[in-house]
């Protein structure tokens, strides 16, 4: 494991500071090019095994979930929020801004926790993160917001998810999705609450504009 120090100061040397292109309010670390940072990852740190870069960019779903929050602060004000797969951070931080009571991000990444920590600062707010596989236990009890984008790309993690997520929703939580229209989002499950075009890295993205819904689950079809 990567120790804390040297993670972040990964980051540092390999991002700048840009606000958001859907959520101006917000600034992260974030990387200029995709490929460039994704093949520096894969040669200095190649022995060490880790995944991509996820952290490092703003993805459609997120930017569309984080403004979703910002612009209607009621969905997470005076409660205890969760953001999933938080990578950068960057709807915890929307939540946060918003005036969540607690917000804890997650995500098994410890490169997006270091990067969701460095950006809370960098944006002023408290947040908690953790590297712990929540999807391992049920969701916490001392949650009343789940927030998560951009995690339908896979079927096995999609659908793994969604059970999860279905949990949650079942004992209670309000669940909220961003998403692109990737290949594998469960919209029988989700009703359509927003919807953004949303400017993106053309390096990630097969658009440079992106299209992109705010979901909350609302369970097993009819």
């Amino acid at each position: 494991m990567i120790p804390a120090d040297d993670r972040s100061a990964f980051i540092r040397a390999n991002t700048a500071i840009h606000p958001v292109p859907h959520a101006p309010e917000i600034r992260l670390l974030l990387a200029d090019e995709a490929m460039d940072l994704w093949q520096k990852t894969e040669e200095d740190l190649q022995t060490m095994g880790l995944p991509p870069p996820f952290w490092a960019f703003a993805w459609a779903g997120g930017q569309a979930l984080a403004r979703y929050i910002l612009d209607h602060p009621d969905i997470v004000a005076g409660r205890r929020v969760l953001d999933f797969a938080t990578g950068s951070g960057l709807v915890a931080i929307a939540a946060a801004k918003a005036g969540a009571a607690r917000v804890i991000a997650s995500d098994i990444d410890a490169f997006a926790c270091a990067a969701t920590d460095l950006n809370a600062a960098l944006n002023n707010v408290c947040i908690s993160t953790t590297g712990a596989d929540v999807l391992n236990d049920g969701p916490p009890d001392d949650i009343d917001v789940v927030l998560t984008g951009d995690v339908f790309y896979e079927a096995p993690m999609a659908q793994r998810v969604l059970t999860w997520l279905e949990i949650a929703r079942a004992r209670g939580r309000d669940v909220l999705i961003g998403d692109p229209g990737r290949t594998y989002l469960p919209k029988d499950r989700m009703t359509q609450i927003a919807v953004y075009d949303v400017a993106v890295n053309r390096s990630l993205e097969d658009l440079a504009v992106k299209r992109s819904g705010v979901y909350r689950l609302t369970g097993h079809p009819e």
